[in-house]
Formats: structure tokens, C-alpha cells, sequence
């Protein structure tokens, strides 16, 4: 089901058209993906892909058929096994279409860049990663990642700046952003108030425990106001986009 509302199933051509980056863009455009227990859990026994459905994981991976780059703490890229995108998991008709790079590379958010050489975003991946670090970060670290294959870019001193790496990786011809968290990068977005559109899918599960939230971090002088723009209804699971109110 789809609000605003439309017969019968959802087909691909219709997601893609929902989900979709605006046309034209100027800027960089962040499109922040969570999925959320209907008591506010982030994540099960410490990941979050045991919240979701089969329509969460299609959503999902849309996002990233539709991204110019994905963005992703290091955080979450070691507690989730990231490794780099692969042609197969990524619709080639529809990047090529779209005018996209076959694989979209991964970005990681780590002021100490601490991805270890040896992680599998690097050693398995087809498409060199970017490492958003500062300058405050270990000189061996970042020249050990460089000569592993990194693409490693200095954006603050002992912070990474969001606003200046949105602006390196305008610089390499990605404005798609497709943001899969973990809550901490998303409260620094939040408070730099660079977060464009949310899609979260609400998972039908109680979870209680001490997980955390999609977001957390410095707290904005005022709140960031959101639009609803679609709904999807999938065995009980609600995935919901809202986009900035500017």
C-alpha cells in the first residue's frame, strides 16, 4: 500500500520514482536510511538488519541503486561487515539509465581513521573507498589506508566537518548521498543541519533492552521540521519518507 494512495501492488518503476533524488541536483543531497522497532530500539543484539522485513531490505538496496555515494560512520561499517558494493547487488540497468557509476563507492565517517588496511572495504571491494577523516588523526593510520587503496581526504582538525566533506565529495561528482547511518553520524548531520529527506522503516517489534536510537549527539537549538511525503505499508512494517521542511 502506498499513501498518497494507489491501486494495487507497487512495482519497481513506481519506487524508484518515490524514492528518487530530486532532478538537477545543485548540491549535495543526503538521504539519511534507518529501520526503528515500534519502541524506538535501533538495532537487536547490535545490528539493525534483524529489524527489518523484505521491504526494508528492498528499500534499502534501492538506495543504493539510486546514490552517488554511500555515506557511513566507521562505527556501523564494522559492527554491520561492510565491505565495497558489488556490481550484482546494484541494478545496472537502472544506474546506467540514471547516468550513474556502475558501483557507487563508500564513504566512512572516522576522526581517528581507524579503518583498520585489512577491513573488506578495502581488501574486498571494486571501487577504491573514501576516508573522511582529520588532520588530528594518526599520520601512520592515514598513509597506511592511502597505500591500501583509500581515497583519504582531511576535513577538520579533531572532528571530521561534515559540511566540508559534503563539499569533497560534491568535488569527485557525488551529490547523491545515501546515508546508512549509524545514530551518531546522523545526530552530527542532524546538528549541521544537513540532513535533506529520512526514510525510516518502522519494524513491528517490541525490543526494550538499552539499544540505542536512530540519532544521537549535540542537540540543535531548535528542531529540524519534517514532511511526510510517502508511506509504505508491508506485513505490519510502515516505511516512511519525510523530507526537510526549508
Amino acid at each position: 500500500m502506498l499513501w498518497p494512495p494507489q491501486a494495487g501492488e507497487i512495482g519497481d518503476a513506481e519506487l524508484e520514482r518515490v524514492y528518487d533524488y530530486p532532478p538537477a541536483l545543485d548540491r549535495p543531497w543526503v538521504q539519511v536510511n534507518f529501520v526503528s522497532s515500534v519502541d524506538g530500539a535501533v538495532s537487536v543484539d547490535g545490528k539493525s538488519g534483524a529489524l527489518g522485513n523484505a521491504a526494508d531490505k528492498k528499500v534499502f538496496a534501492l538506495g543504493r541503486d539510486l546514490a552517488d555515494v554511500v555515506l557511513v560512520g566507521a562505527g556501523t561499517a564494522e559492527a554491520e561487515g561492510y565491505r565495497g558494493i558489488r556490481a550484482g547487488e546494484v541494478r545496472a540497468e537502472r544506474r546506467a539509465r540514471l547516468g550513474l557509476a556502475p558501483v557507487p563507492p563508500i564513504a566512512v565517517v572516522t576522526a581517528r581513521a581507524s579503518v583498520p588496511p585489512t577491513s573488506p572495504l578495502l581488501t574486498d571491494t571494486s571501487v577504491p573507498p573514501i576516508v573522511l577523516t582529520t588532520s588530528s588523526a594518526q599520520a601512520e593510520r592515514r598513509n597506511a589506508l592511502v597505500e591500501a587503496g583509500a581515497d583519504v581526504v582531511v576535513v577538520g582538525e579533531d572532528e571530521v566537518d561534515l559540511v566540508a566533506a559534503l563539499r569533497e565529495l560534491e568535488r569527485r561528482g557525488l551529490r547523491r548521498v545515501d546515508c546508512e547511518g549509524g545514530p551518531t553520524l546522523f545526530g552530527a548531520l542532524i546538528a549541521a543541519d544537513l540532513v535533506d529527506e529520512l526514510c525510516v522503516t518502522v519494524a513491528p517489534a517490541l525490543v526494550g533492552g538499552d539499544a540505542g536510537r536512530i540519532a544521537h549527539g549535540a542537540t540543535p537549538e531548535v528542531p529540524r521540521g519534517m514532511e511526510l511525503t510517502s508511506v509504505l505499508h508491508s506485513e505490519s512494517a510502515l516505511l516512511l519518507r519525510y523530507q526537510r521542511v526549508r
